[in-house]
């Protein structure tokens, strides 16, 4: 089960209370305040894991609690500070308040950590509080308590090259073709429920990944379809591929109605670079000109076949190029931004 979406409450460790303790041994007399400090409590982090592809395990457990930090004892022992939590996420993944929507940071490559909670500072013993003036101190501090609060995690996906357009419009026949990923084709709209990565290889050791989304429908950017859900998976993409259908009334008004939803969703992802493939090349008659798409500056247009394949090398080498040619601006390069005093990476 795909889920992209997940909120959980998360708690930090509180800190553990410092001891009133006076030092007792035989032969010295008045051994002073020995009470130890408290320990701090663990601190809950999202950490990138990248044998992870979904937020399923957030979805049956919502509430993740850090370890507490243990009391101080005498002879100024100090209490064991309480094991900072880990919550692995897929690369990717944003993290947000859940009361308010900010965003607090994001982990995007394996390995990258995010504080979302911190510990509690453990309280001190009375062993801190002796003074040349004041040798028996008996005062002592509680431990304080970690932080707490509800997140959301948001899973965007990171891949190279995003497909988009409307329903049955053949992106998931596309990535079966250029790669080995197997997303569900059928002859009726809204097939794809999930979005699909595919990896594809070309020669020279050459390769990219290719994110399938649900179509898109007009008015998806207000919630209409599958649209407003899976369009956040291709806002991480270099690029776009915008796929229109040669057998479209007006393949002309089809491209612009996917452009206008992008551009409504993310004004971001509206800027970003696409490629216009056109797609059912097969079911063109014999002999008919291509319907006249007309691009927005420099875009490059591929018709293309996934039924005979038709184009599709043609199609591999532009996209190659295009990422070439936005490879200094990838997202993926980016290091991990945060929000507040929390979104510290670790």
């Amino acid at each position: 089960m795909f889920i992209d979406r997940a909120v959980v409450h998360v708690v930090a460790g509180p800190g553990g209370a410092g001891a009133s303790s006076f030092r007792r041994e035989k032969f010295v007399p008045k051994g002073g305040p020995d009470g130890g400090d408290g320990g701090s409590g663990g601190s809950v982090y999202v950490r990138a894991d990248s044998n992870l592809a979904t937020l399923l395990d957030y979805r049956y457990r919502i509430h993740w609690k850090a370890e507490r930090g243990q009391h101080g004892k005498g002879k100024n022992m100090t209490g064991k500070s309480g094991s900072d939590l880990y919550l692995p996420v897929p690369p990717g993944t944003e993290v947000r308040a859940a009361d308010t929507g900010d965003l607090l940071g994001e982990v995007l490559v394996a390995g990258d950590g995010l504080l979302v909670a911190r510990g509690g500072r453990g309280g001190r013993g009375n062993a801190r509080f002796a003074t040349p003036t004041h040798r028996s101190p008996r005062e002592w501090e509680p431990g304080e308590y970690g932080e707490e609060r509800t997140i959301e995690l948001v899973l965007k996906l990171i891949a190279d090259v995003g497909l988009l357009g409307e329903p049955n419009a053949g992106k998931s026949t596309l990535l079966s073709v250029i790669s080995a990923a197997r997303p569900k084709i059928a002859d009726y709209p809204f097939t794809t429920l999930q979005p699909h990565l595919g990896v594809v290889g070309l020669s020279d050791g050459r390769s990219f990944v290719v994110a399938d989304i649900p179509g898109i429908i007009e008015g998806a950017h207000a919630g209409k379809g599958l649209g407003l859900r899976f369009l956040q998976h291709v806002e991480r993409t270099r690029l776009v591929a915008v796929l229109v259908p040669v057998t479209m009334p007006d393949p002309q008004a089809t491209y612009e109605l996917l452009l206008r939803e992008a551009e409504l969703y993310s004004p971001d992802l509206a800027a970003k670079p696409h490629v216009v493939v056109l797609t059912k090349l097969d079911l063109l008659p014999a002999g008919s000109p291509l319907p006249a798409v007309h691009p927005h500056a420099d875009t490059p247009v591929v018709a293309v076949s996934s039924v005979t394949q038709a184009g599709i090398p043609e199609l591999l080498e532009t996209l190659w190029r295009s990422l070439r040619a936005t490879a200094a601006t990838s997202p993926v390069s980016a290091p991990p931004r945060s929000a507040g005093p929390l979104g510290t990476s670790r």
